[in-house]
Parts: structure tokens; C-alpha cells; sequence
């Protein structure tokens, strides 16, 4: 599961999600309880045969060779009305492949995300490749902090045997990825520390040595930092 957008004229969070968290019973247990969705159908096969259905595809402008294309309404097995979209590209043997996406959203709510003009809800094309788009969108927060973690704080190289041993480093990693953050916030008001990553932060940052100046109710004044970078130099 990914970021849960705020759709302000839904009034409620946007729960997105790939294929490995869209099953039948998963998505029928949220769409039971009102939750708004925007996911992929977990079976390829399925949504393959569903693709047969679309009378018009789209082409991407934005991703060469992905099409996208409405299935026509038909009977399913989900508790509510759900809007499917199929998406179609070719691997790179050639092979076909379809995705189904699960929304419960109206249009104007998939505008209100992606912050288009609800101008552009007159054209049907802008409409389909809005909500591909807004699925798109799924990757960008959980997955790249993860990322990030391993790269600056090395997670790879630091498994342990033991399960109360790999516990606790899981635990110090969660700690150590909030300080950083943290820090960037600490820092943002005197520098553009604030836009850098946690490899940036833990590689460069942090092994410069210097001082912070405080002035009044502890509000930082300025930042000195040794200009050679060397570790443990000292600053006067």
C-alpha cells in the first residue's frame, strides 16, 4: 500500500495499491467500509480478458508504447461500483501484457489529486490517462524512503542471525532515519539541507565537522563548517 492522498472533494483518504495488496476479499473488505480506493487488480489474467471489453485505446504520451482504455461496464464481484481502466504494453520480446485498475474515484476527484484543471474534464482522453497517472503517483514516498535507508545507513551490510539481533537493528534504523529528518528540519531555516536525501545527509553532512551558534530561546544564528571537510579538523 502507498501514500494515502487527502482528496479534499471526496473528503477522505485515497487508499493506493498495487497488485500484491488488491485481491478479491482485500478489496471488497475496504470497499465494505466506504474506503476510497485507486488500485491494481492483482490478476494479470484477469485483467487480460477484461481488456477485450475496450472499444477505444489511448495512447500515453508520456510512456512510449502504453496504452490505456476503458473496460465497458459489465458484472463483477466487488461490493461497490468500481471504474476500470485497462492499461496495455509490450514487453521487450514483444509480448502483450494488460493491468487492470480499481477506482472508486469520480474524475473530478482524480483532478483534485493531480491538481489539474477541472477544465480538462471535457476531454475525455486527459480524463483515462488521469487516472493511470495518479496511479503512477503510487511509488513516490514509502518505497523511496526505503531506498534511501538502505543506501545511507548501509541495511544490506548489517543483517544478523539471531531474530531479537536483526530486531534491534531495525529498531536503531528507524531511530537513526528519524533523527535525520529531524536534523533536516532543524536545519532547513539557514541552509538547503532540507532537500537533501538520507545518503546525502548521512555521507557529506554529517562527516563535516563544525559549529552551530544559538542565539535567544535557542534559535540557531548561523552554521560554521570546516571548509576542507576533513573530520575532526577543529574550527576557531
Amino acid at each position: 500500500m502507498a501514500a494515502r492522498p487527502r482528496c479534499k472533494e471526496a473528503g477522505a483518504y485515497v487508499l493506493r495499491i498495487g497488485a500484491g495488496g488488491s485481491s478479491l476479499p482485500d478489496v471488497n473488505w475496504l470497499l465494505k467500509r466506504g474506503y476510497q480506493i485507486h488500485s491494481k487488480d492483482v490478476s494479470l489474467k484477469r485483467a487480460a480478458g477484461i481488456a477485450q471489453t475496450v472499444k477505444e485505446w489511448i495512447a500515453d504520451p508520456l510512456h512510449l508504447g502504453r496504452q490505456v482504455g476503458w473496460a465497458m461496464p459489465g458484472q463483477h464481484d466487488y461490493e461497490r461500483e468500481v471504474r476500470r481502466l485497462i492499461v496495455r504494453w509490450r514487453r521487450l520480446r514483444g509480448q502483450e501484457c494488460h493491468a487492470a485498475l480499481l477506482s472508486t474515484l469520480t474524475p473530478r476527484q482524480v483532478f483534485d489529486l493531480l491538481g489539474w484543471s477541472p477544465k480538462l474534464l471535457n476531454d475525455p482522453q486527459r480524463v483515462a490517462l488521469a487516472y493511470a497517472y495518479l496511479y503512477d503517483q503510487r511509488g513516490g514516498t514509502i518505497e523511496i524512503e526505503f531506498k534511501e535507508d538502505k543506501q545511507g545507513f548501509g541495511l544490506t551490510k548489517r543483517n544478523k542471525k539471531r531474530y531479537y539481533a536483526q530486531q534491534m537493528v531495525v529498531l536503531l534504523s528507524a531511530l537513526a532515519h528519524n533523527v535525520v529528518v529531524w536534523a533536516r528540519e532543524w536545519l532547513s531555516d539557514v541552509s538547503k539541507i532540507k532537500r537533501q536525501g538520507v545518503l546525502r545527509m548521512v555521507r557529506d553532512v554529517f562527516h563535516v565537522c563544525g559549529f552551530v551558534e544559538l542565539g535567544a530561546k535557542h534559535a540557531i544564528k548561523r552554521i560554521v563548517l570546516n571548509g576542507s571537510g576533513g573530520v575532526g579538523a577543529s574550527l576557531r
